[in-house]
């Protein structure tokens, strides 16, 4: 199946660069571009892509707000497409918040073209890209400074859980993949893809990506902890 993806950003240069490369791959399909966020929004809803590609900063409404009206949509929208955030910066509050309005991730600008191509793909089979120690370290930095009564929030929230699932959070707010929160927990890989779809479902969360960020929030992950 073709990855139908646009392009959000406002260096001609960068998207047509970016558009050629992904142009080139039989299963990706470049279907729009913009050059700021307000006009990525109306290509975004008329275009109907798998992925978006959203620079973070650009005139007109920046990466932040275009990408929280397209994963927020309107109302009787019945298209969301997966969102991956494009940075210069590897740590930038903008990219923490995007994550926790809905994006799928993020990379950064200056990747090699064969980490961009496999972003797409990966967004866009519906996993969150979470750059190793990036991305970690970004969260754990901002998570660190929200204010009280949103950990509180987020910490009541964690009763739902149980501790079986609280134990399979943790591992994924420490960065550890399916196969490794299996061989740690001695479970079959598919009663882990179980147990994760469970804490999405109770949390309301969308994907990985926001499981890291409220594992952080409340207070479960705490910045210093180390890897696990």
């Amino acid at each position: 199946m073709t990855i139908r993806v646009i392009i959000v950003d406002d260096q001609a240069m960068v998207r047509a660069g970016f558009a050629a490369l992904l142009s080139a791959q039989a299963d990706i399909d470049v279907v729009g571009e913009a050059p700021d966020g307000r006009a990525g929004v109306e290509v975004a809803r008329t275009a109907h892509p798998d992925v978006v590609l959203m620079d973070v900063r650009m005139p007109e409404m920046d990466g932040l707000a275009a990408a929280r009206e397209i994963l927020t949509g309107g109302v009787g929208a019945v298209h969301r497409p997966r969102v991956l955030m494009l940075t210069t910066f590897d740590v930038d509050d903008y990219v923490y918040e995007a994550l926790r309005a809905g994006a799928s991730g993020f990379l950064l600008k200056d990747a090699p073209p064969a980490d961009l191509i496999a972003a797409v793909r990966v967004v866009a089979a519906g996993e969150a890209l979470l750059a190793p120690s990036v991305t970690r370290r970004l969260i754990a930095d901002f998570a660190a400074q929200r204010p009280a009564p949103r950990r509180d929030r987020a910490a009541l929230r964690l009763n739902g859980l149980t501790p079986r699932e609280t134990e399979v959070l943790e591992l994924i707010a420490r960065g550890l993949s399916n196969q490794e929160i299996a061989e740690r927990l001695v479970l079959a890989e598919q009663t882990v893809k179980t147990h994760i779809g469970r804490v999405l479902a109770k949390l309301d969360l969308r994907d990985r990506a926001q499981a890291v960020i409220f594992a952080y929030e409340s207070g479960l992950v705490r910045p210093g902890d180390g890897a696990a």
